[in-house]
């Protein structure tokens, strides 16, 4: 006796796998603009590295000879893959079957994506598209347990785990609500695809049944929306675009916890000086400029990776390289409210942060700090609640800071771009204070200029007495800074800095621990 009926089965059972939904629906998915998830899965990974998990999982109906007349695949496949040389752990819905709905087997490889990233140490990408469950599939005649058992782990706990342990990259690929969107916020990197996704707690039918608000699907979560809520980092053109966007942020961080990013061989000349830093600062502290081109200009050609351009406008994060170590840049754009710290861009520099904690990555602030956002919309919106979180998350961080003060620093705000041990660097166009000297001079000599003959000389008068006073030159004198430099050489003073803690990374291996914060 042999064992090929068996053995026949199982190959059949694998190939019908591979057949997802059937071809009328991938037919109708490819006819939207999108790819199935694995056509993704092969455009993201390195060509046959992928090795999938549950291979043959799903199920199965037979008929009076024992021969398979339907089968149904889970519809959520994961395994390991290749990105950069390095194993990953990749998986996402199958929308041609059941629209992603998880079916029983594919909820629980969904479930398994997670346990498999954290038990190898290596990040994981999801590539999201589908619903969370369906009430369709909760009825039935025949007994059954429901929930889960008392003595289970809550089923989320290893979703919280996940993030602190390996790099988690999520994109939405096609509508996405339910636990998928849970999953695509529950990620240290996440992006979308303009016009074929979209990002919902609960779907357009449900809103309408439970708030009588009609919308589409656009409306209530598209990319217009979500780029500007934070809900999503950033956005992309094509299915093609977002692939390439998730691999290049994973090009920067380590695989896991317990290790460091890879430092990468450099072409770029460490002491190279350029002269369009000499005059990118006006003169007139009205006049706003470029961050971006200043973050350009210093770190290693072609390396900045902005996060979430169009949340937060009045702070700029990403990740870049210096001499080819792979860092976090945290800064000011002068161009939105001055650069002053909101609401939302105290959570995003926030989330930078805790970020480059986690994953052992150095951090490089570019400061402009005109201070908390202030006004009735400020206020509604608790700036100064979490503007405190980001200047405690600042004080608490483990790695190493260097700050380099480009413009301003004024009031509490400015707290937010030191940490222990700062490298702290100046340019001579810098200012510092309790206020920036117009609202200061307005504020403390109001008596002053309201009696004086001309009071509008007045206060200019005033305002350029007080200027003199906060040269940076004092704060050198006084060794209140490292240096003040020319800002010609401020990418040559940072490479040495990054030779120099490089060493000092190997120390913050391992998970990091905070207290609570405000």
């Amino acid at each position: 006796m042999s064992w090929h009926e068996e053995t026949k089965e199982i190959e059949q059972r694998l190939k019908l796998s591979k057949g997802q939904g059937g071809a009328e629906s991938i037919a109708r998915h490819h006819a939207k603009g999108r790819l199935t998830i694995r056509e993704r899965i092969d455009a993201l990974v390195a060509p046959n590295s992928f090795e999938e998990h549950g291979e043959g999982a799903g199920f199965a109906e037979k008929d009076d000879n024992g021969e398979i007349k339907d089968f149904s695949p889970a519809n959520y496949v994961v395994g390991f893959g290749s990105i950069g040389g390095q194993r990953v752990v990749v998986g996402g819905e199958d929308f041609t079957l059941k629209g992603g709905s998880p079916n029983g087997a594919g909820l629980r490889k969904s479930v398994y994506a997670e346990e498999l990233a954290v038990q190898f140490k290596v990040p994981l990408v999801r590539m999201l598209e589908g619903g969370g469950g369906s009430v369709a599939g909760s009825g039935g005649a025949r007994p059954t347990t429901v929930g889960s058992p008392v003595y289970a782990e809550p089923r989320f706990k290893i979703i919280a785990q996940a993030m602190n342990e390996v790099p988690v990259v999520s994109g939405a690929m096609g509508p996405v609500a339910g636990f998928p969107a849970g999953r695509l916020v529950a990620s240290h990197f996440s992006v979308m695809v303009k016009e074929t996704s979209q990002v919902m707690v609960g779907g357009p039918a449900l809103v309408k049944r439970a708030l009588g608000v009609s919308l589409t699907k656009e409306e209530l979560g598209g990319w217009k929306i979500h780029t500007r809520s934070g809900i999503v980092d950033n956005v992309a053109e094509t299915e093609e675009a977002a692939l390439v966007q998730m691999r290049q942020f994973l090009s920067y961080l380590p695989q896991n916890v317990w290790q460091l990013s890879q430092r990468l061989d450099c072409s770029d000349n460490a002491n190279r000086a350029d002269e369009a830093l000499m005059d990118i600062v006006p003169r007139d502290g009205r006049i706003p400029f470029e961050m971006r081109e200043v973050i350009r200009h210093v770190v290693d050609l072609d390396s900045f990776f902005e996060i979430a351009p169009f949340y937060g406008h009045g702070q700029i994060i990403g990740l870049a390289r210096l001499n080819g170590l792979a860092v976090g840049v945290i800064a000011n754009d002068c161009r939105h409210f001055a650069g002053a710290m909101t609401a939302e861009g105290s959570q995003k520099a926030k989330r930078m942060m805790e970020l480059c904690d986690t994953f052992h990555l150095p951090v490089i602030n570019f400061l402009d700090e005109p201070g908390f956002m202030i006004g009735p919309d400020s206020e509604q919106a608790a700036c100064i609640r979490y503007g405190m979180s980001a200047v405690a998350a600042a004080v608490q961080s483990t790695v190493p800071w260097a700050t380099i003060a480009v413009h301003k620093s004024f009031g509490v705000a400015s707290a937010a771009h030191f940490a222990p041990n700062t490298y702290k660097l100046s340019w001579p166009s810098h200012e510092m204070g309790a206020l920036p000297v117009e609202g200061g001079v307005a504020v403390a000599f109001h008596r002053e200029i309201a009696a004086a003959e001309d009071p509008d000389e007045k206060r200019r008068e005033l305002e350029q007495m007080l200027m003199k006073n906060r040269s940076p030159f004092p704060m050198m004198e006084s060794f209140a800074v490292h240096e003040l430099i020319d800002p010609r050489q401020t990418r040559g003073k940072l490479c040495r800095w990054a030779d120099w803690i490089e060493p000092l990374l190997e120390e913050l291996k391992g998970p990091v621990t905070w207290g609570m914060r405000p």
